[in-house]
């Protein structure tokens, strides 16, 4: 089972991914920390991003800083990179192909990655509840944000995501919409459970 996960920043994505690998026992890779790897270390050292993506292994995603808002805005200007795209390509299909399944999230895992996985969600919410998720995470993480700034950057960021020429984010056709904006992890997870359920896929387990 290859489970395919696309939306926008803050959309609660991320969280369902994670939650829906533990609870079907499946590898989990989050894609859009290999952007925020390239971008980083692009940045950084100089090196061409395309170079960068190209010799990218997996102990390269476990710097704590990709997390970060920085590495988020550099992830989206290189992704923005066709070269960029096609270099990262085999990476997350050689993931996706394992044995056991697997769960993707990022912003074209159901349209380019894994376009004929067997389960399609896109998680969106409207960009002032993902803002004021966004701000409160940096809250929390002991930064000063600026509420409307924020804002602004998470527009700005989807603009870029959504109007780049090399996949831009969207939902697949056969995807399952799930609109977070009023919903709680728990809630996000429940729906999705159902979704599957629907498609025939639950866990073995208790």
């Amino acid at each position: 089972m290859v489970i395919a996960i696309d939306g926008p920043s803050a959309s609660g994505k991320g969280t369902l991914a994670r939650r829906l690998a533990d609870h079907f026992g499946l590898p989990y890779l989050d894609t859009g920390l290999l952007y925020r790897a390239v971008g980083w270390r692009a940045e950084r050292t100089g090196e061409p991003p395309p170079e960068v993506a190209s010799s990218l292994q997996e102990h390269d995603l476990t710097d704590p800083f990709l997390r970060g808002d920085e590495a988020g805005q550099a992830a989206s200007r290189v992704a923005a990179l066709p070269e960029v795209r096609a270099n990262l390509l085999e990476f997350q299909r050689r993931f996706a192909s394992q044995a056991s399944g697997a769960v993707l999230d990022g912003r074209d895992i159901g349209t380019v990655i894994c376009p004929e996985a067997p389960v399609k969600l896109f998680v969106t919410a409207s960009v002032e509840a993902r803002a004021e998720r966004r701000f409160q995470e940096l809250r929390g993480r002991g930064a000063d944000p600026i509420r409307s700034r924020v804002l602004a950057e998470m527009a700005e960021r989807d603009r870029r995501d959504s109007e780049r020429a090399a996949a831009p984010l969207k939902a697949a056709p056969d995807a399952y919409l799930l609109d977070t904006s009023d919903m709680d992890a728990d809630a996000a997870f429940a729906a999705a459970l159902a979704f599957l359920a629907s498609k025939g896929f639950r866990s073995a387990g208790p």
